[in-house]
């Protein structure tokens, strides 16, 4: 088993996020913050977006550059990470730039800082600790796979971009893709 140190620091709403019987779970999806520190990160969290529930937007897990993982949503609470897949998944943020700050602007659609090796090897330590914990949990995909919505740039509306581009170009996606394909192998054949 591994050593990997899991440091729980519950968003301020957790409470009001919906619980959910962990056995539903079926995906992890990989994002990246697209903010440059893990404490930007934590306050967009904390930030009260959806006043219905008088929740926000935010990962179950966050890894930062020098690969400490934060839990900011317990794996039985419903986290809003990607539209669609939420009552159902997992949400790992890695601390990466991406597009900050101009997210959605027709210039600034390059994901041009790379990822630690460090934050590489926290986030296969995160999903085998993951596996092991949920062994029928076999889908792996980044949010840009799940969210392929277009739409107007803000600096020029007649340009459209992604909405989501996360992890990223320099998230090594197929190297770790290929290592969850294997990891899923060895479960199975438990």
């Amino acid at each position: 088993m591994s050593n990997l140190e899991i440091i729980q620091q519950l968003l301020p709403y957790h409470e009001r996020l919906e619980d959910r019987d962990v056995s539903v779970l079926e995906m992890i999806v990989l994002h990246c913050t697209e903010l440059p520190t893990l404490e930007l990160a934590r306050e967009y969290g904390e930030r009260i977006t959806l006043p219905e529930s008088q929740t926000g937007v935010s990962g179950h897990y966050y890894v930062d550059l020098d690969g400490r993982v934060f839990q900011y949503v317990a794996d039985n609470r419903i986290a809003r990470h990607v539209i669609g897949h939420n009552e159902r998944s997992i949400g790992i943020e890695i601390v990466n730039s991406g597009r900050y700050p101009l997210w959605y602007h027709s210039r600034h659609q390059q994901c041009i800082e790379p990822y630690t090796d460090r934050q590489i090897e926290t986030v296969r330590e995160l999903l085998t600790h993951l596996k092991a914990r949920y062994p029928r949990v076999v889908n792996l995909a980044r949010h840009s796979d799940l969210d392929t919505t277009m739409i107007p740039s803000e600096d020029d509306p007649a340009v459209p971009i992604r909405r989501k581009v996360d992890p990223g170009p320099m998230f090594p996606w197929e190297n770790i893709s290929i290592w969850w394909n294997e990891l899923n192998k060895s479960f199975s054949s438990e």
